[in-house]
């Protein structure tokens, strides 16, 4: 198999080819259908939350604000990702340019980074509303919270920004033939002939530190909101303070499970087809941004109203 030299590839930039779903190319084009109405939803609800929050100024409160954030990261992320896997199976576009398709590949990975480190956030937002309510406000004033939302923007960048920068340095195989629906990091490592261990490693490392560190510190900041709730007396009271934080937790899991499940079957379940992994990506980035809108909607009280009150359906209230 002939090889592209690395002034050559650069010097020509050759297209990659995106299959779309291997194994279901006659019956792709029905999958496209699902995956429109989650983008459709995606769109209509975070920017119906980023819109709501904007104009009431009874919601411009840490909660809030940080939701306002994960529907702006949860927006480009799926217009990210939605676009061109429908073109693919819609239309057979399935040709996306060398510098397209790297830059696709980085917004997918840093804002799914940044979606996490705002998860992270919202836990230790719960964290102080319920173990120091007294001094929530002042705490999470809305510099420290401009400066959270920096933070998360900074590390999704760094820590993503190598992906490209490593990539340009391989040697690719003239097949740049893409078993996926959109550009995603390992599926273009796979193609390169050339010794690609620096990517694969720095690929997990990085998979690892967000996903290990993040878990880890959610996890904590529900630990010692259950054993505050537990310390406070009455079942009514407890149920109030657990109910606060249902809307995050059903977040942290649609986010969370598909996307482990879906990083472990990628690198260790070579016994899953590949059809079900392609899948199951591609819904990972589409399913949080249609579903986050509507858990946050039902469950918060405030968002509810605002919302009815915004497309004049008060008498529903």
């Amino acid at each position: 198999m002939t090889t592209l030299s690395n002034s050559s590839w650069r010097l020509m930039q050759p297209s990659f080819f995106l299959i779309g779903i291997p194994g279901l190319e006659e019956s792709q084009h029905w999958l496209a259908l699902p995956l429109c109405v989650l983008y459709l939803l995606a769109l209509l609800g975070n920017v119906t939350i980023l819109f709501t929050i904007w104009t009431d100024p009874s919601l411009q409160q840490p909660m809030y604000l940080f939701l306002a954030m994960l529907s702006g990261i949860d927006l480009v992320l799926a217009s990210s990702t939605a676009p061109q896997t429908l073109a693919v199976l819609l239309v057979h576009a399935h040709e996306i340019g060398y510098t397209a398709c790297l830059v696709q590949m980085f917004f997918i990975h840093a804002f799914s980074s940044m979606e996490s480190g705002v998860l992270v956030a919202m836990a230790l937002d719960r964290y102080v509303a319920i173990c120091h309510p007294l001094h929530h406000s002042t705490i999470l004033h809305p510099r420290v919270i401009g400066r959270i939302g920096m933070a998360v923007l900074v590390r999704g960048m760094l820590l993503l920004l190598p992906f490209p920068i490593l990539l340009r340095r391989l040697v690719f195989c003239q097949a740049t033939v893409i078993g996926h629906a959109y550009c995603e990091h390992m599926a273009v490592v796979k193609l390169a002939c050339s010794e690609s261990t620096v990517n694969r490693a720095y690929g997990l490392a990085v998979a690892l530190l967000v996903v290990g560190l993040d878990v880890l510190a959610i996890g904590v900041s529900y630990a010692l909101i259950l054993r505050a709730v537990l310390k406070v007396p009455g079942g009514e009271a407890r149920l109030k303070a657990f109910s606060t934080c249902g809307s995050h937790i059903c977040v942290i899991l649609v986010f969370y499970v598909p996307g482990i499940f879906s990083f472990l079957t990628h690198r260790f379940g070579q016994q899953v087809p590949h059809h079900v992994h392609v899948l199951l990506a591609t819904l990972y980035l589409l399913v949080p941004p249609a579903l986050n809108p509507l858990v946050y909607g039902v469950k918060t009280q405030q968002i509810r109203q605002r919302v009815l009150r915004v497309f004049d359906i008060k008498g529903l209230i």
